[in-house]
């Protein structure tokens, strides 16, 4: 029990290493060996746990994106309106950048902007979120909460876009940031985007 425990630590350790690797210098200029380095572990042993630093950054995205996909499963379940819905998934996103900003700089640089290569590679599950939020806006279209014109996809492209043009602004210095800006893009991106789809 406890050599399974010290290989989930190690392997979490070589993952928390990668992020600030990835998020300092890149990832396509930086070498396994620098997150070997930076966990303070032998360069061998971040190939027992992974093929390569390809592997690395897909388990962090995936890793990262499944919570949320389960995020949003959850606010979809709650009987609330819409509109408190895309602040909760709003919220949820802003909060995990405010939590570990490095691992989400590396999401959005790396991944979710990358359309060449991961981006592609992974256009399914980054799709699967675009389509929750989706349903989201559709079921409030159903409802009469939200009018029908503006397609339930455009809405989304634009409520996750202006979500991650703010992330990216944080991300590059562009924007202020601290509680008060946080907590103020959370209301502005949903007052934005949720008065302009309003009945």
């Amino acid at each position: 029990m406890a050599t399974s425990r010290q290989a989930v630590d190690k392997r979490r350790v070589i993952l928390d290493a990668a992020v600030r690797v990835f998020a300092r210098q890149g990832f396509h200029t930086c070498r396994v060996s620098d997150i070997a380095d930076e966990a303070g572990v032998a360069y061998g042993l971040v190939y027992h746990y992974f093929q390569s630093k390809d592997q690395v950054l897909d388990t962090l995205f995936l890793e990262r994106w499944d919570v949320l996909l389960d995020a949003i499963r959850e606010t979809d379940s709650l009987d609330l309106p819409a509109t408190e819905k895309l602040a909760a998934i709003a919220g949820f996103i802003i909060e995990s950048y405010r939590h570990d900003p490095d691992l989400m700089k590396v999401i959005i640089i790396e991944v979710t902007r990358a359309a060449n290569s991961f981006g592609g590679a992974h256009i399914g599950k980054i799709s699967e979120a675009y389509e929750l939020i989706a349903g989201v806006v559709r079921k409030a279209q159903a409802t009469g909460e939200f009018r029908t014109e503006i397609p339930a996809e455009f809405a989304v492209m634009a409520f996750y876009g202006a979500l991650e043009q703010v992330l990216t602004g944080w991300i590059f210095g562009l924007l202020d940031q601290g509680d008060e800006a946080y907590e103020g893009a959370k209301a502005h991106v949903v007052e934005t985007i949720c008065r302009g789809l309003a009945a």
